[in-house]
């Protein structure tokens, strides 16, 4: 973070100072994780279920915080954030706020990375927002590689994307950063907008939109009413890089003042691929065409569904002055970074295990069922495992999803399907009237139930996949069948 004074912090968030020297100044991080600070930081007071960030704050300064940001006094210097009147509808859910002071605090977060995002905005800073149902932080992941050879660029780990993860990450900037990159989440209308308003994106996209959190929106529509918050906060002499593939997206550029950028394979596209094929890891090339040039890319990522990732990437990377062959060459050579999204590691027997399990809609299921599909097909014929879980937050539409997932799998001829948990068991119901299946598909109660039946079946050479919501922690499936090859 550039350097505050607590003056400075209190002014920002509307703050009082509590037993703290106004002339006193933030020089090291801002943290809402006591074990995380360093010298010099700032420690953000948080309420938890089970721990009160409040409780921890005189620990917070022996650990090198010079203040605390608090919602109530503290014994340790402080700022006192303002209550607010009325709690945010995901602060409970995000810090176990009971009495609002979570949402107190969580306000005074996004003030101060608002100071820290307008200062550095004036000092040269380019702030890219992506949003999407699905790919956000994968893409964000190729965005920030493609940038980084740029000038210093930050962008949050994993999927830190809420009214926490997003301040938090703006806060990573100081006066060296060029880029920063942020992935923006909703579940529900203003979200989206909210997070805008924390840190003003300057290029901002939207890769899809899809089902994901439809128990909470209603209907596609809805999300896309919310997604197009990003493209409406952006100012005129923005960019908006938007699917020309999905209809939804691309509509979203009558919502826009800025300038619009579509990317896809669609000819309307400004950037394009064309050509694409899929190698026996399912790994896409194509030809990269754009009004400037064109140059071949050849993606180390598996998946056809990255293609639209990386033109998201390169439009933006485009836009800030990467010529098209740099774009080319740095999508080429870009890795996965965040864990658990189409991470692919084969054994010393064969098996390769397909670990996309961090989360699952029914978009990111087909797209890595049909991953899993190309992968088995490749050479000799492998046998293909499917092991699925529950995609939560559905509402009405959770069966026919779930029904839906599971005869996509018999269409795409994937050997063996094994559904995790009644709450997915439309999936193997749907499975098993799509192909009149017996043995081929199966439901077990848990994740132990699975691990056994998969180190008792699985054979050299077989593919896995393993996916589900989050909440379903499918990724232990995934760990015992590597830590077992590690033995």
């Amino acid at each position: 973070m550039i350097r505050l004074t607590l003056s400075e912090i209190a002014a920002a968030v509307g703050g009082t100072l509590h037993h703290a020297d106004p002339d006193t100044a933030v020089t090291g991080g801002v943290e809402f994780d006591s074990r995380q600070l360093t010298e010099g930081g700032l420690f953000v007071a948080l309420p938890g279920d089970k721990v009160d960030g409040h409780d921890f704050a005189a620990k917070a300064v022996e650990a090198g915080a010079v203040a605390v940001l608090a919602a109530r006094p503290v014994d340790a210097p402080a700022v006192i954030v303002p209550p607010v009147a009325e709690a945010h509808s995901r602060s409970v859910a995000l810090t176990g706020d009971k009495d609002g002071s979570g949402a107190a605090v969580l306000a005074g977060f996004a003030a101060l990375a608002r100071l820290v995002a307008d200062r550095l905005t004036e000092a040269g800073l380019t702030v890219v927002g992506i949003t999407g149902s699905s790919g956000k932080t994968s893409t964000k992941d190729l965005i920030a590689q493609l940038l980084a050879p740029m000038g210093p660029t930050v962008a949050p780990p994993g999927s830190f994307n809420n009214e926490l993860g997003h301040p938090w990450t703006v806060l990573r900037a100081d006066e060296h950063t060029r880029h920063l990159v942020l992935e923006l989440s909703a579940r529900g209308p203003g979200h989206i907008a909210a997070l805008c308003d924390t840190a003003p994106p300057r290029i901002g996209a939207v890769l899809n939109v899809g089902t994901a959190h439809l128990g909470e929106f209603g209907t596609r529509e809805d999300i896309a009413r919310t997604k197009g918050e990003l493209v409406e906060k952006l100012p005129a002499d923005g960019v908006a890089v938007l699917n020309a593939d999905d209809p939804l997206v691309a509509a979203m550029a009558e919502r826009t003042g800025a300038r619009v950028v579509l990317v896809g394979e669609a000819e309307a596209a400004h950037v394009r691929a064309v050509g694409i094929t899929l190698d026996e890891q399912a790994r896409a090339s194509f030809r990269l065409v754009t009004a400037g040039g064109e140059a071949d890319v050849a993606l180390g990522l598996h998946g056809a569904h990255h293609v639209g990732n990386a033109l998201t990437a390169a439009a933006i990377a485009l836009e800030l002055g990467a010529t098209v062959q740099e774009v080319a060459d740095r999508l080429s050579d870009a890795q996965r970074v965040s864990a658990r999204r189409m991470e692919v590691t084969t054994r010393a027997d064969g098996v390769t295990v397909v670990n996309d399990s961090f989360n699952a809609n029914p978009e990111s299921m087909r797209a890595a069922l049909k991953t899993l599909a190309t992968m088995a097909r490749a050479g000799n014929r492998r046998r293909s495992w499917a092991v699925l879980g529950v995609m939560g937050e559905l509402g009405e539409e959770s069966v026919r999803g779930h029904d839906e997932i599971g005869r996509l799998a018999v269409r795409l001829d994937i050997n063996r399907l094994v559904v995790v948990g009644d709450q997915a068991r439309a999936m193997h119901q749907g499975a098993s009237l799509e192909g009149s299946w017996g043995e081929e598909s199966v439901l077990v109660p848990d994740v132990d139930a699975a691990v056994a039946l998969l180190r008792a079946e699985l054979a050299p050479g077989d593919v896995v996949l393993v996916k589900a919501s989050k909440a379903a922690a499918l990724w232990r499936v995934a760990d015992a069948l590597l830590v077992e090859d590690a033995r």
